[in-house]
């Protein structure tokens, strides 16, 4: 459907995390009254409908993923099974009913537990800011394939991981610094460095507001049913712990209190 200029300034000043909600509204309104352009006036309309009714919308958990969902070159490892085991968890949970019994009929959506996935450490879906973030990895491992020093890894390598010794037979990764994207695996002509590991990375407690924080990640590198444990265990400490609508990342004071060492 087509915006107007106008509109398009519009829903830009709408806080990101109702944008999408409030556009796909804004256009299902305008659908139904047989309007082919949305302007300035279907947004606004929308928009005081949509803030004085967002109780309504509000479903207890905001689960965002890639855009790309398996498409994107930067991909590291693929979301779209672990979104949906995870969503089914979320649902189950009934978190709506959890967040009415504590702060009220009249809940918001920045009550929401919020969890993001990517699918890279490039980190579109913004997993650093939520309260449970999920980054997708590629652990890269040496082979015993003889290197022939063209250097590709190095280029392609945005965090300055990998060195290039001529002393050496082979690249150098300096695993304090590799974000484990597999960048130069899919890089590498010779297949001296290959894709090793895949999983993911957890972040936990991060969240934007009146007292911003990043996330703080989790060590080591998680398969598909570890990362649901996690969520389940975070999801259980927030049900327990959380009052008066308590976001997770304000009552979370590290691993050990999900049970995590």
């Amino acid at each position: 459907m087509k915006w107007t200029n106008e509109a398009e300034e519009m829903i830009k000043r709408i806080p990101f995390f109702v944008r999408k909600k409030v556009r796909a509204r804004v256009e299902q309104e305008a659908m139904a009254r047989g309007s082919q352009t949305v302007t300035i006036c279907d947004v606004d309309a929308a928009r005081k409908r949509f803030m004085e009714k967002m109780s309504g919308e509000v479903k207890g958990y905001q689960l965002d993923t890639c855009f790309s969902q398996g498409k994107c070159p930067n991909m590291a490892n693929v979301s779209s099974p672990l979104a949906e085991r995870i969503e089914s968890i979320l649902k189950q949970e009934d978190l709506r009913d959890f967040l009415v019994k504590s702060v009220g009929r009249d809940i918001k959506l920045h009550h929401e537990l919020k969890v993001s996935i990517s699918e890279c450490p490039n980190a579109c879906s913004q997993p650093q800011i939520k309260d449970i973030g999920i980054v997708g990895a590629c652990v890269p491992q040496i082979t015993d394939t003889p290197c022939t020093m063209c250097g590709k890894c190095v280029d392609t390598c945005k965090d300055n991981a990998i060195t290039l010794d001529e002393n050496s037979e082979a690249p150098v990764i300096d695993r304090s610094l590799c974000l484990s994207c597999g960048a130069c695996a899919k890089a590498c002509p010779s297949g001296t460095i290959a894709e090793g590991q895949k999983g993911y990375r957890v972040l936990l407690g991060g969240k934007l507001g009146r007292h911003p924080r990043l996330a703080k990640e989790l060590p080591g590198l998680f398969d598909e049913d570890g990362v649901l444990e996690i969520v389940k265990r975070c999801i259980a400490f927030y049900k327990a712990n959380s009052k008066n609508g308590a976001r997770f990342a304000e009552i979370y004071t590290g691993p050990e209190c999900i049970g995590i060492k």
